[in-house]
């Protein structure tokens, strides 16, 4: 896969210096000149590109190198910005920061570096001055394989304040800057526990994101950006390639993979559903918070993460889908959880308020809300072989979460082993396989195992085989 696609990386110093802000305002005020642009979200966070595909009118995929492999990075940013005038990509936490201390793994800098991709800094200089050109200096020498091509300043003071940082910047550190945004209260993201609210969830998204367009538009040079973005190299890098689904399985042509999207579950990698599709599978969303049984015809379940435990009392009151999975489940359903899904299948989840809510009870024990959060990336191997997976392959994941599983009982299988890593020497086993379901906190990216979809439908259609079987005998 290769091409030609204009393209910048927004990056930043660190974490909360108005990257998803300025992207989202940069895709929508782009769009609006009629440009095609394609969002693209480093690491492996499923909130903030919400934004992006709001403001794009696309889906934004995640560019993570240490989920993916690297090597496919430039085909898969080839791939889907086929078509598109020009791609933005917000990076993740600082710059230079990945998996660990000790290099770029992980990091928004590999990113850049390994697709060629020019970065534009967005600095908070809220309490700066001239010290902004020493720190755009710094990033920009940090690692000459790095291009950075630009500045944008964020939560400036007064036109008077930009004016000075500008000044230093472009005379100190010798890159132009692009424009500035003001302090401004009307157009801060609203935050929770695991970061920014997710647009899946009711707000006043497109106001948001028509006051931020409109600040973008009037003090960001887009003519400047756009021709920084022109200056990108081709795109080099290898197809991807999905082990097919034999047809000849029972007969059954079509596969129903029902996916649980809404407000209570939205943590999905648009590639892991582009995946199944590509594998065969008709992937059909449905509500557990609002529908009331399963999409007609669904061969497997793909539950996965999002906020269970702020629409907890939602999801128990739902008792009409419950029943239905839990039949299914019954009838041998493959079932695959991640993270919040996993607290779904569980008998109850416990509120950060202590009130407890009954969910499907297909997983003994409950999720019990914490004040602690779990995080980072994870390498993992699955216990034994499953519908999904064989012992011993060994796949990447993360976690992200507060909830704990309360009252697991020790006779109940695992689903994987996560291996000793940067941070921990020793082994520990995590999530659970029974029956047909497969559960577990870890979130996987199915880029760096795509024949994953493949089995994911295979089940699918082997389960639609019997049921269909069964009825006629």
């Amino acid at each position: 896969m290769h091409g030609l696609l204009p393209r910048l990386l927004l990056a930043a110093p660190m974490s909360g210096s108005g990257k998803t802000t300025i992207t989202a305002g940069l895709i929508a005020a782009l769009a609006a000149r009629g440009l095609t642009i394609a969002p693209f979200k480093c690491g492996p966070d499923y909130i903030d590109p919400g934004y992006h595909a709001m403001a794009a009118g696309r889906p934004c995929y995640n560019l993570d190198p240490w989920l993916i492999p690297p090597e496919q990075l430039s085909g898969m940013l080839a791939r889907r910005g086929s078509g598109a005038s020009l791609a933005l990509i917000e990076g993740v936490m600082g710059l230079f920061d990945g998996y660990a201390g000790e290099d770029d793994a992980g990091s928004s800098a590999q990113v850049a570096r390994l697709t060629g991709t020019p970065v534009v800094l967005v600095l908070d200089v809220r309490a700066m001055a001239r010290t902004a050109a020493a720190v755009v200096a710094g990033l920009r020498d940090f690692d000459p394989r790095v291009q950075v091509a630009g500045v944008i300043l964020n939560r400036v003071g007064s036109p008077r304040h930009a004016r000075m940082v500008t000044q230093a910047i472009e005379h100190g550190a010798g890159l132009p800057v692009l424009g500035f945004l003001q302090r401004d209260d009307a157009i801060a993201l609203p935050e929770r526990h695991l970061g920014l609210v997710p647009t899946a969830e009711t707000g006043r998204w497109q106001n948001w994101l028509a006051e931020v367009r409109a600040r973008v538009e009037a003090g960001i040079d887009l003519d400047r950006l756009v021709a920084l973005a022109h200056t990108a190299p081709a795109l080099h890098g290898p197809d991807l390639t999905i082990p097919p689904v034999r047809h000849e399985s029972h007969g059954m042509d079509r596969s129903i993979i029902a996916v649980a999207r809404d407000e209570a579950f939205s943590f999905f990698y648009e590639e892991n559903l582009d995946l199944l599709r590509a594998a065969g599978a008709e992937v059909v969303c449905f509500s557990p918070l609002h529908d009331s049984h399963l999409p007609v015809g669904t061969g497997a379940l793909y539950l996965g993460g999002g906020f269970p435990e702020l629409y907890a009392a939602g999801l128990s009151s739902n008792t009409a889908v419950r029943d239905a999975i839990r039949a299914a489940a019954g009838r041998g359903l493959p079932i695959y959880a991640e993270c919040g899904g996993l607290m779904y299948l569980t008998e109850e989840v416990v509120d950060a308020a202590g009130a407890r809510y009954p969910m499907l009870g297909l997983l003994p024990g409950c999720s019990v809300m914490t004040s602690r959060l779990t995080l980072g990336y994870r390498t993992v191997r699955p216990v034994a072989d499953n519908w999904l997976w064989r012992a011993g392959e060994t796949v990447r994941g993360h976690e992200f979460h507060y909830s704990v599983w309360q009252d697991r009982p020790e006779w109940l299988a695992y689903a994987y082993t996560c291996l000793p890593d940067a941070f921990r020497s020793d082994e520990r086993p995590e999530g659970a396989q029974c029956a047909n379901i497969l559960a577990s906190y870890i979130h996987i990216h199915w880029l760096a195992c795509p024949y994953v979809a493949s089995r994911f439908v295979a089940a699918a259609r082997a389960f639609r085989a019997g049921q269909h079987s069964g009825a006629t005998q």
